[in-house]
């Protein structure tokens, strides 16, 4: 009697392994940059599960660079991603949200590896209600950056990332990412500490359901934003409003679901309120990978030259009928 087949259990570790061998030329560097940020996420969803007995919910009383008020687990946060990286000689420079200016990490190498731009909390308004929130991660590649400004080293375009990913810290604690090969997925197994192979090569539907906006806003949009808005809620449509404060958790269904997510520029903020280097670009790569579209409205998010390391930009992600309709309604596709 022939035995039921199982279904592989592949870790983390074994996966990036794995596809280390497709690159011959692979370092390994990668590989243990990953693996890091796995601990990390092991770290931060250890503090979330225990926020509110140890007394981590709430504000510390002070406000970070972006002018908003920091929770206790933003700066909890934002040290794990420090720590896990300021001594392995991997990571030479790493932006955060919750830091004013770029920290330089030394290394004896002649190379300094990556940069690393980190959101370390998305969706921290959410810690006192039990809410989602996540982090999201950006690579680029300063391989010898000895020899150029810390400035240059992160006046990057979105195209020029090595890998970027997110951890949601929701009902399980889920690692996506991509590194340029097609965007996988991974779930940590809390019994044996591991985090395990969900799916791998995501395809973003060409056309969702989900429409996702901060409603609030409304009034303060152009009328032909407002009117793209109007059309998700009319009568004879079947989409679906899903908005939770924390922008990869939205964006993360719409990965799987299809649809669209928009944060378009304000009066109150015309250039727009999200990040570009540590929040829309991680995200616009792993839109593309997984065959959908962002965009600022008047170009791919990819593409747009980062000038400071806290630029902000609009945003519209999804896929590609939702975003593609969205060009033509406001009048900005060439």
């Amino acid at each position: 009697m022939s035995q039921p087949s199982r279904t592989k259990t592949i870790t983390l570790d074994r996966f990036l392994v794995e596809r280390q061998r497709d690159f011959p030329n692979a370092t390994g560097q990668f590989t243990r940059f990953m693996a890091q940020i796995g601990t990390v996420a092991k770290i931060i969803a250890g503090q979330m599960r225990h926020a509110a007995l140890n007394n981590l919910t709430g504000a510390t009383g002070e406000v970070n660079v972006q002018g908003e008020s920091q929770k206790q687990l933003d700066l909890l946060g934002n040290q794990a991603f420090v720590e896990a990286f300021e001594y392995v000689d991997m990571v030479g420079i790493m932006v955060s949200e919750e830091m004013d200016k770029a920290e330089s990490f030394d290394s004896d190498q002649s190379s300094l590896g990556y940069a690393l731009m980190v959101d370390p909390v998305d969706g921290s308004s959410n810690i006192d209600v039990n809410g989602i929130i996540g982090s999201i991660f950006s690579v680029y590649d300063i391989d010898n950056a000895k020899r150029y400004s810390q400035e240059d080293a992160l006046r990057r375009k979105g195209r020029d990332q090595v890998a970027a990913g997110y951890v949601m810290y929701g009902p399980s604690t889920m690692l996506v990412y991509t590194a340029r090969d097609g965007v996988h997925s991974f779930v940590l197994n809390n019994e044996i500490g591991e985090f395990i192979l969900h799916r791998t090569g995501i395809q973003m539907p060409e056309r969702g359901y989900i429409f996702s906006a901060n409603l609030g806003y409304y009034g303060k949009w152009e009328d032909s934003i407002r009117a793209y808005s109007d059309r998700f809620m009319a009568a004879d449509t079947s989409y679906s409003l899903r908005y939770s404060g924390a922008l990869l958790a939205d964006f993360h269904q719409i990965l799987h679901q299809g649809g669209v997510y928009f944060y378009p520029a304000t009066s109150e903020y015309p250039q727009g309120k999200l990040r570009l280097l540590y929040e829309c670009a991680p995200l616009a790569l792993i839109a593309e990978q997984a065959g959908g579209i962002a965009t600022d409205g008047a170009q791919p998010i990819l593409d747009i030259q980062a000038t400071e390391i806290h630029d902000r930009t609009p945003v519209i992600i999804g896929s590609q009928y939702e975003v593609n309709h969205y060009l033509k309604m406001v009048g900005k596709q060439t």
